[in-house]
């Protein structure tokens, strides 16, 4: 009878080698870093809403807003994770000028994001919005909106910085598909986020 061996038994699917559920150092790192600030954004969102219904009024949102601009805004960073979804299947596939061609696409609809807001965040401020005032109700509700979507607002522009170098790499053909798909997972993160943001900033 042949003896088994611990050499010929199956290795576990985590044997505490580089690549841990078969996924190199580089990606494990980007997904604590997402887990880690997904944790950060929602502390902020959960203190928004706590603060919310402690004022017990909140600004009409209607008075405040155009919705359609901000609808814009989100179709906008919603269609860039299209774009950027075609770019990493693309590099997957080997083809370079494709996966070019679409990061260039979500580096558009990066900078056209940051540039909506920015012309939203002055037109607000214009109004009498700031930190610590708030010419619709509660003070509170401009240090939430401030912090929150200009916290959000420094992730999209690290973003569009790092499509912009994941880019300029993917022409020189110097990156690799794992590093577009790990551009891609930051940026997904990135749209994700401001989609609880526009729920309970916009909709809610």
């Amino acid at each position: 009878m042949q003896q088994t061996t611990t050499e010929n038994m199956p290795r576990p699917t985590w044997d505490g080698g580089a690549s841990p559920f078969g996924a190199t150092w580089r990606k494990l790192m980007i997904w604590w870093f997402i887990i880690t600030d997904g944790l950060l954004f929602a502390g902020f969102l959960a203190a928004y809403g706590f603060l919310r219904l402690a004022a017990g009024g909140w600004p009409d949102r209607s008075l405040m807003f155009h919705l359609d601009f901000i609808a814009l805004m989100t179709f906008t960073l919603i269609t860039s994770s299209a774009t950027m979804a075609t770019a990493v299947g693309a590099a997957k596939q080997g083809n370079r000028k494709l996966a070019l061609r679409f990061l260039l696409l979500t580096m558009v609809g990066a900078f056209a994001f940051l540039g909506m807001q920015a012309y939203e965040w002055h037109t607000l401020i214009g109004q009498g919005a700031t930190l610590s005032h708030n010419p619709w109700g509660p003070a509170a509700f401009g240090a939430c909106f401030f912090l929150i979507t200009g916290f959000h607002g420094t992730h999209v522009l690290t973003g569009a910085l790092i499509l912009t170098i994941t880019a300029i790499r993917t022409a020189k053909g110097i990156t690799q598909a794992e590093g577009v798909e790990m551009a891609g997972l930051y940026w997904h993160f990135v749209d994700l986020v401001w989609v609880f943001i526009f729920t309970l900033f916009y909709l809610v």
